[in-house]
């Protein structure tokens, strides 16, 4: 009886090592996949995009097995403290006001926000020329942020949606005057498309380091140090490979996305 039970209790402590080892080789990314060219759904429902394939990538790197957990962009770090997953992978840019609340790895890319309005409009992206529009942004996003700060205060309505898709359907339709948006998600999210036809980037990117952060990484928990250093070692890996370059040039074309 003795010998048995010892036998099923070290059964049972092979099981928990089992467990415990599958879980620490396993990363589950949240994410927005509403954001082309960032992260998306194909036709056929499958994920796709920059932010898909740089996970990938970094996963494959790290030696872990990774899988990605769908939620809105405002909701994914209460969803990340709930620990509904293990890392952030939504083309969140580092922030001190998000530093507050959550770690980030190294930046791994960092891209410009710009102004996407009427080509024949005259718009600019400043306070003066926006006052009495309407400019849509991402709700929790960088760029709510700094409309809010740069543009509200001056008679600018800022007008903020949890689908950047809805914005676009409002701008064509002429409730919105204006977006402001990630570059590279404008162009293949709105400008490429027929809908963008008579859109355009106007003026130059909107500029505020301290507002728009120091480009974007994997935002974890601040109790995941490890996770933390292993992410950190893999895209060490992945950026010497030249992925990131590569993944840059299918996505976002002539776009420098290299951490300034």
């Amino acid at each position: 009886m003795k010998k048995t039970l010892n036998m099923l209790i070290a059964a049972g402590c092979l099981l928990a090592t089992g467990s415990t080892f599958a879980a620490e080789n396993k990363l589950r990314f949240g994410i927005e996949a509403l954001y082309p060219p960032f992260e998306s759904k194909s036709a056929s429902g499958q994920l796709e995009g920059f932010d898909i394939d740089l996970g990938h990538a970094v996963c494959a790197a790290a030696k872990l097995e990774c899988s990605w957990v769908e939620t809105s962009f405002d909701s994914l770090i209460p969803a990340l403290q709930a620990r509904k997953f293990e890392a952030i992978n939504s083309a969140m840019n580092v922030t001190d006001q998000r530093r507050a609340a959550i770690a980030f790895t190294d930046s791994i890319y960092q891209v410009p926000n710009r102004l996407i309005a009427k080509a024949d409009s005259g718009l600019l992206p400043d306070a003066k020329s926006l006052a009495g529009k309407r400019v849509g942004v991402l709700q929790g996003s960088i760029q709510e942020n700094y409309a809010n700060a740069h543009w509200a205060p001056q008679g600018v309505d800022v007008v903020s949606y949890q689908d950047q898709n809805q914005v676009y359907l409002d701008l064509t339709s002429g409730r919105l005057d204006a977006t402001l948006i990630m570059a590279p998600a404008g162009q293949s999210g709105f400008l490429a498309h027929p809908d963008g036809k008579g859109f355009a980037f106007v003026g130059e990117a909107v500029k505020d380091g301290k507002i728009l952060g120091e480009g974007i990484a994997f935002g974890l928990r601040k109790d995941d140090a490890a996770l933390l250093k292993q992410l950190n070692e893999a895209i060490a890996k992945v950026k010497q490979q030249g992925t990131i370059s590569a993944l840059s040039k299918k996505y976002f074309g002539d776009i420098d996305v290299t951490v300034k």
